[in-house]
């Protein structure tokens, strides 16, 4: 399956260059494991200084906020910030504060049907969605490029069900590519590269199963539909994920050491920042290998 190419979508990826430190103002955050203090809606973070910049980027995690090295706001903070408020920043321009921080959360989710759409436009087996996709493309990037007062009116859910139903459809005829590839391929080299899964544990695994800190190593997950499964603290190390839906997976603490998930479905940059890796985790080429991972 094609991956998303960087240069292609930027407009998909964060530029923090770009943007006026939305996600350290509008956003809020509670002091937890993730959070070093509580932060409430539109009150900037103590560590952003005035050029929108984090002072302690590089030491986030040891620093108490690894939330942050999570997050992924899909290129929203930039639109906002040039596009839909032209410009005009929160800091200097005090009036739109209100409905830039407000716009900010919308836009993200709007962004994040893009970028599914983006990959199952590009999904072989999807091929013949191509047109029902380019129209969702076109409608949701339509409101993206609307006005703030037009975006806060958007009906999010009206907008994204219909774009729901498409994504799994294109998953579906992937994942059933992915299955029958990898039959014909086993059956002529007459062994799987990974242990079946479990007749037991088979049953578990679908659509929103609760596999926290369940045993899935070395396993052979080809296809499988984990879509907003939770999977937190799950071990993953040595899985084969080609293929594998993960739209909406928890994947916080879960162990992907060795996993294979350069084809796997709707993963995000948010999903990976979020899990443990190391060095021999295969990732999709758009996402980047989080620095916190072990060699």
């Amino acid at each position: 399956m094609e991956t998303i190419d960087r240069e292609a979508r930027p407009d998909l990826l964060a530029d923090c260059a770009n943007c006026f430190g939305l996600c350290c103002v509008a956003l809020a955050f509670a002091k937890s494991a993730d959070f070093g203090f509580d932060k409430a809606v539109g009150e900037p973070c103590e560590n952003l200084d005035g050029g929108f910049r984090c002072t302690i980027h590089p030491h986030l995690r040891e620093s108490g906020f690894k939330g942050c090295t999570v997050f992924d706001c899909f290129g929203a903070g930039q639109k906002v910030s040039q596009q839909t408020f032209a410009g005009r920043s929160w800091l200097t321009t005090p009036e739109v504060r209100a409905d830039m921080f407000a716009v900010l959360p919308l836009m993200r989710q709007l962004h994040e049907l893009l970028w599914y759409l983006d990959e199952a436009i590009r999904m072989p087996a999807a091929a013949g969605l191509r047109a029902e996709l380019d129209r969702a493309t076109a409608l949701v990037t339509a409101i993206t490029e609307d006005s703030a007062t037009n975006i806060l009116d958007t009906d999010l859910d009206e907008v994204r069900g219909p774009v729901a139903e498409l994504l799994r459809e294109a998953s579906r005829l992937t994942r059933e590519d992915v299955l029958r590839k990898a039959s014909s391929k086993d059956a002529r080299s007459g062994h799987r590269a990974r242990r079946p899964v479990p007749a037991g544990q088979a049953r578990k695994i679908g659509p929103g199963a609760d596999l926290l800190g369940t045993n899935l190593s070395g396993l052979d997950l080809r296809g499988a539909e984990l879509r907003g499964a939770l999977l937190i603290a799950a071990d993953l190390h040595d899985a084969d994920l080609s293929g594998t839906e993960l739209i909406g997976a928890d994947l916080r603490d879960a162990n992907l050491a060795g996993a294979d998930l350069r084809t796997a479905i709707y993963l995000t940059q948010t999903q990976v920042n979020a899990a443990r890796g190391d060095a021999r985790t295969l990732l999709p080429r758009i996402l980047n290998r989080p620095s916190h991972w072990t060699d």
